[in-house]
């Protein structure tokens, strides 16, 4: 039964989504500015990004231990905090290591705030007639919006990176506070040890570790999908169109507006269409908005393009964690693989499109050479994945 507290709960907790998203959406869209600031390299910024994705799986190692120990809820609002207040940090950077100190404690923490708002998430949409997990990850996405436009307001008005990240921590801090007070005291225990299921009870033992080597894969090559697209949209503007800040930062936006708009409606284009479909629609929207924003020549096209990949993986990630969630045999089995992927590629992949931006390739050829190995990957273990479940 959804009572009155569990609807005060869940707008709580769609707030921390919301917030989350902000947080990033904050400093994503000026990263070239950045970058001009710290005075480094594309590639330089790349190995940084790489290197505090290592902080990543620090924070996926402690999460679990974190939660058991403190409960969600204090682990959301602390990890939510510091999460905010790495954001000054990153502003105030002017040499590489306060900016590697900045991006460490974002990529730490967001990992906490993640998992348990996503876990509160989880048990309220359980008791829910309707399940609302997608759109929670809109509220994620809208969140994104909200910041990036931002970002690109405050850039074109030439408010300094310091005070713009300054600000918008606090007013981030705030929401987190106002939030607070809805959020679940008491954390659910389904007792997971007693529901595993027996070995013999797996079809094919023969079958399980190909499918979640496949769902390692396709974690991976999801995340360099939808990272490439989020994180250097900003720098194929700059570096290649040369468009000025507050232009670049609408590179991100056009991402992440479609983003939201693929996930507010991806809940009823399955309900109509079914989810394969759906996985179909968005891994060709994808796959063809990347390529138009990459290999483009026109500023206003590679805009259109990114807008198109954004409503194309928007759903990529909701559909592969339902799939992994269902897969038989130890519980979590699938998604521990799937997430260990999406952290490796966290991990690799800035620095892969870092290194390849500053050798004689163009920002959009660089994202071009890992895009399309990555969207090849990405077919054949989708296609690996749903044929031995299907089987």
């Amino acid at each position: 039964m959804f009572t009155a507290s569990d609807q005060r709960a869940l707008r709580a907790v769609a707030v921390q989504f919301f917030v989350n998203g902000a947080i990033f959406a904050s400093f994503i869209p000026r990263l070239p500015e950045i970058r001009d600031r710290v005075d480094i390299s594309v590639a330089e910024i790349g190995l940084l990004m790489s290197i505090a994705g290592v902080s990543g799986l620090v924070g996926s190692a402690v999460v679990g231990p974190a939660v058991s120990r403190f409960g969600t809820r204090l682990v959301m609002l602390v990890a939510g905090a510091l999460t905010a207040l790495s954001l000054p940090v990153i502003g105030v950077a002017r040499a590489p290591w306060v900016l590697l100190v900045g991006l460490i404690a974002l990529q730490t923490f967001d990992v906490l705030m993640d998992v348990a708002m996503n876990l509160q998430g989880s048990w309220l949409s359980a008791r829910r007639h309707t399940p609302v997990m997608t759109r929670l990850h809109g509220l994620w996405s809208l969140g994104t919006v909200i910041g990036g436009v931002s970002a690109s307001r405050v850039a074109a008005a030439g408010i300094s990176l310091s005070t713009h990240l300054v600000c918008a921590a606090a007013i981030l801090l705030a929401a987190l506070g106002f939030a607070s007070r809805g959020l679940l005291r008491v954390d659910e225990h389904s007792g997971s040890e007693s529901t595993e299921a027996p070995a013999q009870t797996i079809p094919n033992g023969r079958r399980v570790s190909p499918v979640l080597a496949a769902f390692l894969l396709v974690g991976f090559f999801s995340i360099a999908l939808e990272s490439t697209a989020i994180d250097w949209a900003a720098f194929r503007l700059t570096d290649d169109f040369s468009a000025s800040t507050g232009l670049a930062a609408l590179g991100y936006v056009a991402v992440a507006t479609g983003m939201t708009a693929g996930r507010f409606t991806g809940d009823l284009i399955a309900a109509r269409l079914g989810g394969s479909r759906l996985l179909s629609m968005s891994t060709i929207m994808t796959g063809g908005g990347l390529a138009a924003a990459t290999l483009t020549p026109d500023q206003t096209v590679t805009l259109i393009g990114y807008a198109i990949a954004g409503l194309g993986v928007a759903n990529l990630s909701p559909i592969l964690y339902d799939a992994a969630a269902q897969h038989p045999g130890r519980p979590g089995a699938g998604l521990g693989a799937l997430t260990a992927g999406l952290r490796a590629a966290f991990l690799t992949i800035p620095l892969l499109v870092g290194t390849l931006a500053a050798s004689r390739l163009s920002v959009g050829s660089a994202i071009a050479v890992v895009t399309l190995p990555s969207f090849i990957g990405f077919l054949a273990m989708t296609g690996l994945i749903s044929r031995v479940r299907s089987s």
